[in-house]
């Protein structure tokens, strides 16, 4: 997987940029990625991850007591998420999040 993107960054560190601002950085990055599989897939994985986690935060704080529970518990865990998506795609390696990741590897390959 060494080389550049067609952004003109090494792939590694494309794919690791797809995660840095969550979905909007995936969006970027899947509008703007043309050759490499792997960048596409971090930056599908990336929107469709924190696209839901965004859209779970949201519906939770709409729930009184029980839903600011929740959001206590989402929030540490979506940080966490983030730093090891991030380190992880810039070790190169394909983690697949679980029940999003075989999607975005799946249409990753239609873009």
């Amino acid at each position: 997987m060494n080389g550049r993107s067609s952004t003109g960054l090494e792939v590694r560190i494309a794919a690791m940029l797809c995660y840095a601002l969550g979905f909007v950085s995936g969006l970027i990055f899947l509008a703007v990625e043309k050759n490499s599989r792997f960048v596409k897939f971090h930056a599908l994985q990336s929107t469709l991850l924190f696209g839901s986690l965004f859209i779970i935060n949201v519906a939770f704080s709409f729930i009184p007591l029980i839903g600011w529970l929740l959001n206590l518990l989402l929030v540490p865990l979506s940080f966490v998420c983030w730093i090891a998506c991030m380190l992880l795609a810039l070790q190169e390696r394909k983690f697949m999040v679980p029940f999003i990741g075989p999607i975005a590897d799946r249409e990753s390959a239609r873009f």
